[in-house]
């Protein structure tokens, strides 16, 4: 009997670098994602696209609008649709308390990572984050420059 085959454990999938940017993350939260088979067999290629969407909470569940799944290459007719909206899985309390946090504190709930876990499920990283004004992406910048100036300088002196 062949050897079973590990599941794509840890492997991100795409990543939304400039949610750091753009936004202050308050809190991070891990959310299952409902997709179909032919995403799921798209995903495994690694082609996904997370960069301009965002999840909404509508009639008590949380979706994600606006991601990118290309359709499946070796797919049929039945293939889906690349940037159709898909439902986030969390317990009921966890979404409850993000739904009053953007409700009332004006926050926003932005997708960091899609990546598979160590069973092989797709997950989603999503964050609690409020939107940065453009002195603070500004202040962000200073200090990451500081911060490399600052290694290279310890880095030649000793």
């Amino acid at each position: 009997m062949a050897p079973k085959k590990k599941p794509d454990s840890g492997k991100t999938l795409s990543e939304n670098r400039k949610a750091r940017y753009n936004f202050a993350i308050e809190d991070t939260f891990e959310a299952g994602i409902m997709l179909l088979g032919t995403e799921v067999k798209s995903l495994r290629t690694g082609k996904a696209n997370i960069a301009e969407s965002y999840a909404s909470y509508e009639d008590g569940e949380l979706w994600l609008i606006n991601s990118h799944i290309p359709e499946y290459a070796m797919g049929n007719r039945n293939n889906h649709e690349p940037r159709r909206r898909r439902k986030l899985l969390m317990s009921r309390r966890e979404i409850d308390r993000l739904s009053q946090a953007v409700a009332r504190d004006g926050m926003t709930l932005v997708p960091l990572k899609l990546y598979f876990n160590e069973r092989g499920m797709a997950k989603l990283q999503l964050a609690l984050a409020k939107g940065k004004k453009n002195h603070d992406k500004r202040e962000t910048e200073k200090k990451r420059d500081w911060n490399r100036e600052k290694s290279r300088l310890l880095r030649d002196r000793g």
